[in-house]
């Protein structure tokens, strides 16, 4: 029954499917998955503040140190080895026998000071923390100069900004109702808080607390998303990870699988109403069950669990979304969500319903989603090994911890390739792909993308069949013996430039270099698309003036792919270079746009739509009065 209804992306699966069980049967189409090799990127030597670089096609134009407060380095986090962990285990019983005294309780629980997500609003940059967030005046050519630092500790601290208000998630037990430092403790407290904050911001010397909006399983990740009519109403769509908290602590609250518990919180999100002129009054409107079997209307109707086939990836029940994206210009929805990749409908966002839903087994953890500008195709990214592992390593398989680039055909998604960091890290450096958005490129999907130790790497995945890195920075580990949690969580595009959030080292601004993958008109366009606010997770479509950048951009790209005609595009560049002279030949322009217009017969579909494009660029120009 699972199996019907699940739309299998991988040559794997359907491998399986079909009774082969081997190792060979699950080799993907030549390729279709980038090769893992080395590079300079994989020898790098370690250190906290003084690693090894690496950089391609890009400038490192600031490295930011954490702000104060928001760095130890005894706060650095390395997951027990299986030898601590067994000890830990057999000293934990001797406890409970009575036969040992408990240890010490550690300073910093994992990933206290960690930097996490970010936004962009009014020229700041606000990153958030485990500990808190901070925010950054980026709104000129220097330097990024802290504004302010808010010190309320919970994790994970992911943030979104609206106006003067500032979103945060909160996910942990330790988290208390007024951003106290003393943890929230046992197993019901009516002090602890997981699920949304809400500051007022518009006083950056002096924020506030306006509203605390609990949840049965805490905030992992949230998205904002724009009601299509009311502009005094945002909703947040709240994904959640963890475990289910008491009734006894929050009365909204049951657990259990829903064939024994109908009601259970797992297998739903939260949707929670924000009412603009009165946003202390957010609460829950609907916990819709978007993973439900279609025609039963059973609650788990999605992946149960497990592996599929003896070589598939050991993947959890999809019982909640890790994060989900938003494009509302074309009311859909993109959710990663523990064992399946799902698209929804949101045209209604306070009852956003499942369209389609894709299955790999490839896939460990479906995390992340990323649409390109055309709304066609979604970039999911699988956090295998949760982050706090190395898999990057020249052993590991291609497939797994990757990005599946998915195609929207006919409403339904269709897996079409894999991409991962093609250079081999070490087995110190946590490594697997993470969160990302695109570089607003006319006529490309460019994303740029965190991969934790393996750094920041920009994907070229306009041809879905085809992904290829065009652009990279790296460091080394942070410890070349051990593996200490680090890396770079964001990598954003954020109005021309790449902000980079690293767990334990601050942040990096970078900004992208002419090459051979990316000419400077291409760039020049992308960094001319500015936007007040930016949530990464709530996805908008750039406007690219009429400007010759654009002309030229298609032009290069038309160049870099052999699509148009020599004499024809020699006639189109010198068209373009009167045009940035300040003059225009309407009849030549109009001329150029018909011509351009015939797209010869099978030319690849990336290709047809960037003439499509020129041919409509230059007939405004012709039509100019």
């Amino acid at each position: 029954m699972i199996i019907r209804s699940l739309l299998l992306g991988s040559a794997a699966a359907a491998s399986l499917l079909l009774g082969a069980a081997t190792a060979e049967a699950q080799a993907p189409a030549p390729g279709q998955i980038p090769p893992v090799g080395t590079d300079v990127r994989s020898t790098l030597t370690p250190g906290l503040h003084d690693a090894g670089q690496a950089i391609s096609n890009l400038t490192l134009e600031h490295s930011v140190q954490p702000a104060p407060g928001f760095f130890d380095p005894e706060a650095l986090f390395a997951p027990p080895t299986r030898e601590e962990a067994l000890a830990a285990r057999a000293r934990a019983a001797a406890v409970e026998a009575g036969t040992a005294e408990p240890l010490p309780r550690p300073r910093y629980s994992p990933l206290a000071l960690a930097n996490s997500d970010m936004a962009m609003s009014n020229g700041r940059l606000f990153v958030g923390n485990f500990n808190g967030f901070n925010a950054y005046d980026v709104s000129g050519e220097g330097a990024p100069e802290l504004v302010l630092s808010v010190v309320c500790p919970g994790g994970q601290g992911d943030v979104s900004v609206h106006g003067n208000l500032l979103f945060m998630s909160v996910e942990q037990n330790r988290a208390r109702l007024d951003c106290g430092v003393r943890d929230a403790e046992g197993e019901v407290n009516a002090e602890r808080f997981r699920g949304i904050r809400i500051f007022d911001i518009s006083d950056l010397s002096a924020p506030r607390q306006i509203a605390a909006v609990q949840t049965c399983r805490g905030s992992h990740t949230h998205t904002l998303v724009p009601h299509p009519t009311d502009p005094k109403v945002l909703y947040i769509y709240n994904s959640a990870t963890s475990g289910v908290r008491k009734s006894e602590e929050l009365s909204i609250c049951q657990d259990g699988q829903p064939a024994d518990n109908p009601e259970t919180a797992l297998y739903s999100i939260d949707v929670i109403k924000v009412p603009l002129d009165a946003p202390e009054q957010a609460a829950i409107v609907n916990r819709p069950r978007i993973f439900a079997d279609r025609e039963t209307g059973a609650v788990a109707g999605l992946w149960k669990g497990g592996r599929l086939g003896v070589a598939g990836q050991e993947s959890g029940p999809t019982n909640h979304c890790h994060d989900i994206t938003v494009y509302p210009e074309i009311g859909l929805a993109a959710g990663a969500c523990s064992g399946n990749g799902i698209l929804l409908d949101i045209s209604d966002p306070e009852n956003p319903s499942r369209v389609s839903e894709l299955f790999d087994p490839d896939m460990a953890y479906w995390h992340s989603a990323t649409f390109n500008t055309t709304g066609d195709k979604v970039l999911f990214t699988d956090e295998w090994g949760g982050g706090t592992s190395a898999r990057c390593r020249a052993e590991d398989p291609a497939a797994w911890g990757a990005d599946l680039i998915a195609a929207i055909e006919d409403g339904r998604l269709v897996g079409k390739s894999f991409f991962k960091l093609p250079a081999a890290q070490s087995g110190s450096e946590n490594c697997v792909a993470h969160n990302g958005n695109l570089v607003p490129v006319p006529g490309r999907d460019l994303m740029v993308q965190a991969w934790y130790q393996g750094g920041v790497s920009i994907v070229d995945f306009t041809d879905p069949a085809r992904p290829q890195e065009i652009a990279y920075f790296d460091r080394g580990p942070v410890d070349g013996d051990r593996l200490y949690v680090g890396g770079h969580w964001s990598a954003y595009w954020l109005n021309g430039r790449i902000y980079a959030s690293e767990i334990a080292r601050g942040f990096d601004v970078l900004r992208l270099k002419p090459s051979e993958h990316l000419s400077a008109a291409e760039i020049a366009v992308a960094e001319r698309v500015m936007a007040e606010t930016i949530n990464p997770q709530t996805q908008t479509r750039p406007v690219w003036e009429d400007h010759p950048d654009v002309a030229t951009a298609y032009l290069d790209q038309l160049a870099r792919s052999q699509g148009l005609e020599a004499g024809l595009a020699g006639k189109a560049r010198a068209a373009v270079e009167q045009w940035r002279g300040g003059g225009v030949d309407r009849a030549q322009a109009s001329a150029l746009s018909r011509e351009i217009a015939i797209v010869p017969e099978n030319m690849p579909a990336a290709d047809a739509a960037r003439r499509k494009a020129l041919s409509e660029l230059f007939g405004r120009l012709g039509a100019r009065s």
